[in-house]
């Protein structure tokens, strides 16, 4: 990343599991990098496949300016004054009543064993999320890849995450949020200011935002996907999980230094 890239950027987007958090957890120094990169003046949002209740707090006591939940459903903020939350519901969100996630999660929990609804499931409003890596027993990343197919089979549209493999009806996905989102809280325009994005993930639901960003970093963990994603970030750190995102926002704002 040159001087250059690095003072063209405004937005700073992320994925969070495993992307911030390590081992499950929420580090201090991904937390602190944060509170640098909004203290920096940086648009900071979130970029999560967790759920509306999961959200609801982030945007209300994390340093960000907004938090994309459900991969794309929907974004939450909060406005400074009054501190009231505000939100965008894609246009093409659909409930999570229908019938066919409830045949994918069915199908699922049959077809392969250990698997089961992700704990959070009760917080969400537009997907159904399906456990295979969050808690035990873990799942190989070849019983995620099964939970996928029958969920395309049903129907829905489905991605893989680090934990769990989302599953949704409505054509939208974390990348169409984004633009939408930017664009119209704070004039963004896809075709001018497409490099004063970074996006930080590591897993295969984030590579429309790998494709499409000629900015977006990894953590180091995501080498793990190396085979599923075929558009790979421009920029990988040396460390993995929430260590990893503190070296890529120490890099970005030492070269704005």
């Amino acid at each position: 990343m040159t001087r250059q890239e690095a003072e063209a950027i405004r937005y700073v987007l992320m994925d969070i599991d495993d992307t911030l958090t390590t081992e499950g957890k929420l580090p201090g120094e991904s937390y602190a990098a944060l509170w640098r990169l909004k203290e920096a003046g940086l648009v900071v949002v979130p970029f999560t496949g967790r759920p509306a209740g999961w959200c609801d707090l982030i945007a209300r006591q994390w340093p960000v300016d907004g938090v994309v939940g459900e991969n794309g459903a929907f974004v939450f903020w909060e406005e400074a004054e009054g501190r009231h939350l505000r939100a965008i519901t894609h246009p093409n969100a659909v409930r999570n009543d229908a019938p066919a996630l409830a045949r994918a999660l069915s199908r699922a929990m049959l077809e392969v064993p250990g698997c089961r609804p992700a704990r959070d499931q009760f917080a969400r409003l537009y997907d159904i999320a399906i456990d295979f890596a969050e808690e035990e027993p873990a799942l190989p990343l070849s019983d995620a890849l099964k939970i996928k197919t029958i969920c395309d089979e049903e129907g829905a549209k489905a991605k893989v995450s680090s934990i769990h493999v989302n599953a949704w009806m409505g054509d939208y996905d974390k990348l169409s949020m984004a633009i939408r989102y930017l664009s119209q809280r704070f004039g963004y325009d896809d075709v001018r200011d497409r490099s004063s994005v970074i996006f930080v993930g590591d897993s295969p639901n984030d590579e429309p935002m790998f494709a499409h960003f000629p900015m977006a970093c990894g953590v180091a963990n995501v080498s793990r996907y190396r085979e599923l994603i075929r558009s790979l970030p421009a920029f990988v750190a040396t460390k993995e999980c929430g260590a990893g995102f503190a070296e890529i926002a120490e890099t970005l704002l030492s070269h704005r230094r």
